[in-house]
């Protein structure tokens, strides 16, 4: 249907119209609420969160314009106002002040419909849980989906190991540029004195020992993604140079005499706080600005526990592709994970995985082997778990990968776990899983 997914807010004070419009736009799937008046609408349609608002110009206590005027700062949905013919101009005007569209009465439905189609922007693609199952990085995932396309650089913060890379990576591979290369740099791990000539390049003959032209990892980078990690370790005198080739979209080769066009988008990461570096004279403010455009913090693992026993599971699968003995990971250390602060986050973990899978010796991996380092309990009991734990920690592993396999959607995963949508919900709630 033309307006499945839609949220319409529709104000109008007549009441034939207002119920011939919320009549078919429900029909063609919208999710429509009327309002009579205009006050009531600028109270509560930012509340509503509509993709659009069908708007009458004419209204009681507050006018259309007045109603558009006071909302601009509350949401970015495009209104259609409906107006009569000796309101042309205003609608104008309006128009000229950033509505959408007008049409004046009487209208046939079917161009009505063609314009609210018209404004209405496209649906943009919701998070499938590939990165995370808490909110958080569902929430981080959404914002990658709508910057796949746009070329903005993209600042991604976080502490070590929490996975920004991976999110780089997940954002080139959503672009259009996804089949166009993927180029890494630790910009940590390149000596000073290489790390220019690493990243821009330099020609045969620039300096003693260059004996070849040399493409660096910007060219290389060509349409697709040039990521530059640990970004606030370049070297003071290179972040000018950068600068230059995000503003001029250029590439200056050490020794060359002509610049090259640069075509990738670039994304950056830090675990450092970049204001703090510009205020201690070691990052330039100037390129902060331009690699900040979009900034993303991923938070760390402890802040998120919904996704360690989701990422245990999918580290245990990739590490015994090739076969293995043990049966699963146990739900005592599901817990004894869950409970572990991750100073590593999930680096820390997979490394933990990987040495479970290889060291373990029973059939299930046990807190013992993903913490080696911690003493036995004493007293041998401690280590059973009591029948409520063991049903909540067993309950909880089950939706967690419900939640996985159905990319998080709760009808689905209610379905697997034959249960009702409700009774997911409360176990959700009561475990401390992101919707």
């Amino acid at each position: 249907m033309l307006l499945e997914r839609r949220r319409i807010a529709l104000v109008e004070d007549d009441p034939i119209m207002g119920e011939s419009l919320l009549q078919r736009l429900t029909l063609e799937g919208g999710t429509v609420k009327w309002w009579r008046d205009g006050t009531a609408a600028a109270r509560e349609v930012p509340r509503f969160k509509p993709d659009i608002v069908i708007c009458d110009i004419r209204l009681p206590q507050m006018t259309g314009e007045d109603l558009f005027r006071q909302m601009s700062d509350k949401t970015a949905a495009p209104f259609l106002f409906i107006t009569g013919y000796g309101d042309v101009d205003q609608a104008v005007r309006l128009m000229r002040a950033g509505a959408g569209d007008y049409l004046t009465k009487p209208f046939p439905m079917d161009e009505f419909l063609g314009r609210l189609d018209g404004l209405l922007r496209p649906i943009e693609s919701e998070a499938s849980g590939v990165l995370g199952l808490s909110s958080g990085m569902q929430a981080i995932e959404t914002l990658l989906l709508r910057l796949a396309n746009r070329p903005a650089p993209v600042l991604v913060t976080g502490e070590t190991g929490v996975g920004k890379e991976v999110c780089a990576r997940f954002l080139h591979a959503r672009s259009a540029s996804a089949e166009e290369p993927f180029v890494a740099v630790n910009c940590a791990a390149i000596p000073d004195d290489l790390i220019e000539s690493e990243i821009f390049g330099h020609e045969r003959g620039a300096f003693s020992g260059a004996v070849d032209k040399h493409l660096g990892y910007a060219e290389r980078a060509g349409g697709g993604t040039l990521f530059l990690d640990e970004i606030g370790e370049m070297p003071l005198k290179l972040q000018g140079k950068l600068l230059r080739l995000l503003e001029n979209r250029e590439i200056d080769r050490v020794g060359g005499a002509a610049p090259v066009p640069f075509r990738a988008r670039v994304v950056t990461a830090t675990n450092q706080a970049l204001p703090r570096a510009v205020a201690e004279g070691r990052f330039r403010e100037d390129l902060l600005y331009r690699i900040n455009v979009v900034s993303i913090e991923v938070p760390p693992l402890r802040d998120r526990p919904e996704d360690i026993p989701w990422l245990m599971q999918r580290f245990f699968d990739a590490l015994t592709q090739d076969g293995t003995s043990l049966r699963g990971i146990s739900s005592l250390a599901e817990e004894a994970a869950i409970a572990h602060a991750w100073p590593g986050n999930v680096r820390e973990l997979r490394n933990r995985v990987e040495r479970a899978v290889a060291l373990a010796d029973g059939d299930w991996i046990a807190p013992v082997d993903l913490f080696p380092e911690q003493p036995a309990p004493a007293d041998t009991t401690s280590v059973v778990a009591s029948l409520a734990t063991a049903r909540d920690a067993a309950e909880r592993r089950e939706i967690v990968r419900a939640l996985g396999a159905t990319s998080g959607q709760i009808g689905d995963a209610a379905r697997l776990l034959s249960v009702s949508r409700t009774t997911l919900w409360e176990k959700m709630r009561r475990f401390g899983l992101g919707s």
